[in-house]
């Protein structure tokens, strides 16, 4: 068997194709069973030639992003890269890894050619508007060697070639502040050419660019009033010719034969007016539809090639059940909240309307649709009558697990007939948990399919009502979880330079990103604490997990920006307390039409966050060599946390707001410092806790960090009553009624089917999912101490109920993983440390222990299980 390093990947991409950058960063893992790299040596072959560049044996132990050893790539150029590795103090090194291909995409303004192309006929801007396709013929007349389409629009696009979809993408480009960054995408398009006639064609969608979005109806044309293509095939010839096809004046344009189509709206199909064969050079000659496109105008600067993956069909869901209703609607349940769209299989008569409805829940027996408030989330196919036929939207997405259909032909409907396709951005998966209770686990199996249906192009607070949007607090609670989840680094940082892009003059960080209009209540936008900190808290964290320190120094002045206006607010007093905020959002005690009036101070929480991200941002400074800043703000907010005790804690411990968030904050933020005030701090949050019966009291800021707050003070017995807690409100109440996703308020359904009558219940909201995190990293017992996971802690915590619980990760540099299991009295643990790194068990009662890379077994007596009832805490 060979040993070998995996092959090299490139930034935090899956594929080298059409990348962004002319000097990719490195990334290898070490071959199984190593203990550590001593040296490396890479490969790169540029071009088609033979000649590669090797530079010789480094001595280092970095594989995580090491810098691109040679000169730039041009725009278009390829190359491959390989590895070997020294490991182990051996004098010979590894077999070279399989060579993985790195390839620029168009990196200047001047390499494009290509301009915006759509229908010039006339719309009415402020109406619906019938979507457009384009397309053009050409010729091939050289030998191809390799061709390449770079594509993106205003709106959204899917483009064929001679009849073939080309990638399987969907909703590209995405949604970023396209003014500033409209991203395209690149692909292999070398297969789907042939010598002769040729001809290329792509879908048109409203999407985000134009389409109506936003509160109370929306807004239309957010970016513009055009539906527009821009497109560039580059054809390669054996000569070393190039033929170049871009979108231009000589491109037509039709009306699709979808009639209607809105991300919220859904979208109507009229299989009547479908041509089939109308991106192919051999249709039918008689197509009076077809007339020449209009120009308009995009400058090419403004064009960027992916950070991350785009959005995909991910799975298929069958129903469970389909019941046929007397008046003729069926009602089907796939058994799972989902984010995606129905795929049909129906033959029935011309002119035949099989209209699709979708919603989360149900009810009184019927589609709950008035949470979804104007998404209409309704799809309309129109039969042609030509026998059996196959149909999914294609620039839509609903929020569901019930869907009802309206128009379908008698008899039976075949499982294969309706299918539900998951969509979300195709981040690879990377972290999963398991425990003894099945609760527990259907809890977690939630928060993956809320980060599911939530990470969609960008990290939204829901899926399925008149909203979606990159709201900046959620994430910056749910980052952690969502890190261990799934790899989404490149992704949230694409994310966040559109948040440096919308941060405002003065430093206020949006509510959401993009911005859309939110008046009156989010526009203009004012600065809140917890929403605002993403540019310092989530920057820090990424860092932490997937270990890239250029990440911090991209997104660095983004969040010096927001310490330095709260700062100024604060002023001399360095207390953050005038202005609007949030608070402690969703708090159970708010009533249903007013979820930012918590029983925590709202000034309490916005001084918590201003001294919490002011040293995140002294680390970050560190980090990243900016030693000056990184004095200042260290002296700063150690001056906020000083000002919070002033105002809020007394020298005991104890807090001036008797609320769990308040301990929380100032326990998880390190606002008490002395041993004393924290364990009095600790044992009276415990207190609360058991005076609520372990429900949970907390709202958006209070919640991520309770269990935590416990398990550090020695409470770890509250956490985990609170972790199993049944009653509402309580992480597991939704479980109990038959939840498969994160819901946004704990009591969303309530016990007799009635739903929570406030106009903001979504049944798919991650925000409150972040006690994952504690799952990952305390039940479980699986944490990084430093960037990347380079060195792991595994310390398992049993208590409860729970008997057993396991956890992997897949890290930066390879698999890590726990599995313990308490028998009597017997904790056996096994653990897996990745190639390179080093980690440290320590078990209950025992010394820490190190270890290196490879497989350990442990076991260890723990009497009474004492480990989890480390005081005795009563109600007060």
């Amino acid at each position: 068997m060979r040993v070998q390093p995996a092959p090299v990947s490139f930034e935090h991409l899956r594929s080298g194709l059409g990348i962004g950058v002319p000097a990719p960063r490195l990334s290898w893992t070490l071959p199984p069973h190593s203990l550590g790299q001593d040296a490396y040596e890479l490969e790169i072959s540029r071009g088609d030639g033979p000649d590669a560049l090797r530079t010789g044996r480094i001595s280092s132990a970095q594989q995580r992003l090491v810098a691109w050893p040679d000169l730039s790539l041009g725009s278009r150029e390829r190359a491959g890269v390989r590895v070997r590795v020294w490991t182990d103090g051996a004098d010979e090194p590894s077999d070279w890894s399989e060579a993985a291909v790195v390839e620029a995409g168009l990196l200047g303004p001047a390499d494009w050619s290509a301009v915006p192309v759509g229908a010039a006929w006339p719309e009415d801007p402020h109406g619906r508007r019938r979507p457009a396709r384009v397309r053009r013929d050409f010729e091939v007349e050289r030998q191809i060697v390799r061709a390449r389409l770079y594509v993106t629009a205003h709106g959204l696009y899917e483009a064929e070639i001679n009849g073939i979809r080309v990638g399987d993408d969907a909703l590209s480009p995405g949604w970023t502040v396209y003014s500033r960054r409209l991203r395209y995408y690149t692909y292999d398009v070398t297969e789907h050419l042939s010598a002769g006639a040729n001809t290329i064609g792509a879908w048109l969608g409203d999407g985000w660019y134009r389409g109506k979005y936003g509160f109370d109806g929306g807004t239309r044309n957010i970016y513009g009033t055009d539906q527009s293509l821009i497109a560039q095939l580059e054809i390669v010839h054996d000569d070393g010719s190039t033929t170049v096809i871009a979108t231009d004046r000589t491109w037509s344009a039709a009306p699709s034969p979808i009639t209607e189509s809105g991300l919220y709206e859904g979208e109507s199909f009229d299989a009547r007016l479908q041509d089939s064969a109308w991106s192919t050079p051999h249709r039918s000659a008689a197509e009076p539809d077809w007339s020449p496109v209009v120009v308009r105008k995009r400058d090419p600067g403004t064009l960027v090639a992916p950070q991350g993956p785009p959005v995909r069909c991910t799975e298929e869901v069958a129903p469970v059940s389909v019941a046929r209703r007397e008046d003729g609607r069926l009602l089907v349940d796939f058994g799972q909240n989902l984010v995606g769209r129905l795929r049909i299989t129906v033959d029935a008569p011309a002119g035949n309307a099989v209209t699709i409805r979708h919603a989360e829940v149900l009810e009184h027996g019927e589609l709950a649709v008035w949470p979804l408030r104007e998404a209409h989330s309704t799809d309309t196919y129109i039969s042609d009558g030509a026998g059996p036929d196959t149909w999914e939207p294609r620039f839509t997405l609903h929020g569901f697990r019930y869907a009802e259909i309206e128009g379908w032909p008698d008899g039976g409907v075949p499982p294969e007939a309706v299918t539900a396709r998951v969509y979300h951005t195709d981040m690879r998966r990377t972290g999963w948990f398991e425990c003894s209770d099945p609760l527990i686990n259907r809890l977690h199996e939630n928060v993956v399919w809320s980060m599911r249906g939530n990470f969609v192009d960008l990290p939204t607070d829901c899926p399925q009502r008149d909203e979606r949007l990159g709201w900046t607090g959620d994430i910056q609670v749910f980052a952690p979880t969502a890190a261990f989840l799934f790899d989404c680094a490149g992704m949230l940082d694409s994310w966040l330079v559109d948040v440096g892009i919308e941060q405002l003059p003065d430093g206020t960080v949006p509510w959401y990103v993009p911005v859309i209009p939110g008046e009156p209540m989010w526009t203009p936008i004012q600065p809140g604490a917890a929403w605002g900190d993403v540019s310092t808290l989530t920057p820090w964290l990424l860092y932490q997990r997937f270990d890239d320190a250029g990440l911090l120094r991209r997104h660095f002045e983004t969040g010096k920006k927001w310490v330095d206006l709260m700062d100024r607010v604060a002023g001399p007093s360095r207390l953050w307390d005038t202005g609007f905020q949030l608070g402690d959002w969703l708090d159970p005690v708010a009533p249903p039409d007013d979820p930012a009036s918590g029983r925590t101070d709202k000034y309490l929480i916005a001084t918590a966050y201003f001294a919490w991200s002011t040293r995140h941002l002294a680390r970050i400074a560190e980090t990243i060599g900016e030693d000056e800043h990184a004095h200042r703000y260290k002296i700063l907010a150690d001056q906020v946390a000083a000002a919070f005790r002033g105002r809020w804690a007394l020298p005991d411990g104890l807090m001036r707001v008797d609320s769990p968030t308040a301990y929380a904050l100032a326990l998880r933020f390190d606002l008490i410092t002395t041993p004393a005030a924290r364990k009095r701090a600790g044992d009276r949050l415990a207190e609360l806790v058991l005076a609520d019966d372990a429900k949970i009291a907390t709202g958006f800021v209070g919640t991520p960090l309770l269990c935590d707050a416990l398990t550090e003070a020695g409470h770890i017995d509250v956490a985990y009553k609170l972790l199993t807690q049944t009653e509402c409100p309580s992480w597991l109440y939704p479980v109990t009624q038959g939840a498969t996703t994160i819901w946004e308020r704990w009591d969303g359904l309530r016990p007799d089917g009635s739903l929570n009558p406030g106009d903001m219940t979504s049944f798919n909201h991650y925000a409150l999912g972040a006690v994952a995190d504690w799952l990952h990293r305390t039940v479980a017992g699986l944490e990084a101490t430093s960037p990347g996971y380079r060195t792991i802690r595994f310390r398992p915590r049993p208590g409860g109920r729970i008997t057993s619980a396991k956890a992997r990760h897949e890290t930066p540099y390879g698999t890590a993983a726990i599995a313990w299991e308490l028998v009597e009295e017997m904790l056996s643990v096994d653990v897996v440390v990745p190639p390179g790194c080093t980690a440290e068990l320590e078990l209950p009662g025992q010394a820490p222990v190190g270890l290196g890379a490879g497989s350990h077994r442990a076991s260890v007596q723990i009497p009474n299980r004492s480990l989890s009832h480390a005081g005795t805490i009563e109600a007060r």
